[in-house]
């Protein structure tokens, strides 16, 4: 995929996650606007991958014995134009950083659902340029002036 290509609309959805929880939330709230082939498990997900490429791939990290950089490195050696999403809820920088280096962008679990929505509906870029070392300033008090602002009200 050339940088001045954008990414065609989505049209399929391939969401690999053992967890049921996780994948039927997606599937619940993404379902309206994509065909969403959830997997629960690697050799699933692979055989799907093999029959033919979804617009995009969301996968766990962790999937028992493999993990969803097998998934990526598969699409990714197979040149095909699915935009790759690895997430996790225990982050391990290496792997990221190697889902990254392998085009995929990176999304913690429990931000998935609402991020889904701006791979679905943006042109992407070619790769994912966050740093996932980065600390999310979403997540820190920051404040303001009023006194309902401070943490703590004396």
């Amino acid at each position: 995929m050339r940088p001045s290509e954008p990414i065609p609309a989505v049209k399929q959805l391939l969401f690999v996650d053992p967890s049921a929880a996780v994948s039927g939330g997606i599937e619940r709230d993404y379902g309206q606007r994509v065909h969403v082939v959830g997997c629960r498990g690697f050799v699933e997900a692979r055989a799907r991958l093999l029959d033919g490429a979804p617009d995009i791939l969301v996968t766990n990290l962790r999937l028992a014995d493999y993990n969803g950089l097998h998934l990526v490195l598969l699409v990714k050696a197979a040149h095909r134009r699915t935009v790759c999403i690895v997430h996790t809820d225990r982050p391990d920088l290496l792997l990221i950083r190697e889902a990254q280096a392998n085009g995929a962008f990176y999304e913690r679990t429990d931000r998935l659902a609402h991020a889904l929505s701006g791979y679905i509906d943006a042109t992407l870029p070619i790769k994912d340029r966050r740093n996932p070392e980065r600390f999310d300033r979403r997540l820190e008090f920051r404040g303001g002036r009023r006194a309902a602002d401070l943490p703590i009200v004396v």
